[in-house]
């Protein structure tokens, strides 16, 4: 079974549970792997003002993409770049007039928290040498965004034909991050907000904004959604209170 087939089979077992069917079952949110926290915050402040709470799906925004795309049922969904919202858009999957950019991010070095390594991101670092026998751990670079972030900004820094045979390619950011923390890898590419939620990285170093595309996070609610909650949450998450609980997670405005 491929990826993208066990996440549909998993958010349509999740959808058909009894508590899923009753009337109070909140939106269904399928969102990047890299809004962990600060969305199941706002899902808990978005409950507290007496909605339902969202139900929550996380994975890489290629997979979720292509679950929308392939006919998941789900409500809003949240990449983190524009492009796998433009593949659903250009799938006509869209309701029209409520896609906009929410968040912003950045790209980050990391090594595990232990780790003696000083390196800074720029034209020609040695990354490499700072490998040695060991692999970078960054998104799968084909399809995830934080990985073609991570591709794009050492390709920018000349770097990248040094390290292409290196990578360790992971299924989403998180993944990615979570082989740093096991010391499975010396060295990793995350967001900074990814870096943050955890103890077991440090920051080595943030890569220069101009090395790659701008890192942003478009919100959308789906065609098909019949939730009446559905644009009142995204509504609250592009809200003051919504954007203070994205700020307090690291994540700046777009």
């Amino acid at each position: 079974m491929n990826r993208t087939l066990h996440l549909l089979v998993m958010l349509f077992a999740l959808l058909l549970t009894p508590a899923a069917m009753a009337q109070e079952r909140g939106p269904v949110v399928l969102a990047a792997a890299s809004l962990q926290e600060s969305l199941t915050e706002a899902a808990n402040a978005w409950a507290a003002k007496g909605h339902a709470r969202p139900v929550l799906s996380f994975a890489a925004s290629s997979a979720l993409a292509r679950q929308v795309i392939a006919g998941a049922p789900a409500d809003l969904f949240l990449s983190a770049d524009e492009e796998w919202m433009d593949a659903v858009a250009k799938a006509g999957l869209l309701r029209a007039g409520t896609r906009t950019v929410l968040l912003g991010n950045r790209l980050v070095l990391i090594a595990p928290a232990a780790s003696k390594v000083r390196l800074t991101p720029v034209r020609g670092f040695p990354l490499a040498k700072a490998l040695g026998s060991g692999r970078l751990a960054l998104a799968d670079p084909g399809a995830v965004p934080a990985g073609k972030y991570a591709k794009a900004a050492l390709t920018r820094l000349g770097v990248w034909a040094g390290v292409a045979a290196k990578i360790a390619p992971a299924e989403n950011v998180r993944a990615a991050m979570a082989l740093v923390e096991r010391g499975a890898a010396p060295l990793g590419i995350v967001y900074a907000t990814d870096a943050r939620a955890s103890k077991a990285v440090r920051i080595v170093g943030t890569f220069p904004a101009s090395s790659h595309p701008p890192i942003r996070y478009p919100v959308a609610v789906l065609k098909a959604s019949r939730h009446k909650d559905a644009a009142g949450f995204r509504a609250f998450l592009l809200s003051q209170q919504g954007r203070a609980i994205f700020a307090r997670h690291g994540f700046p405005a777009p």
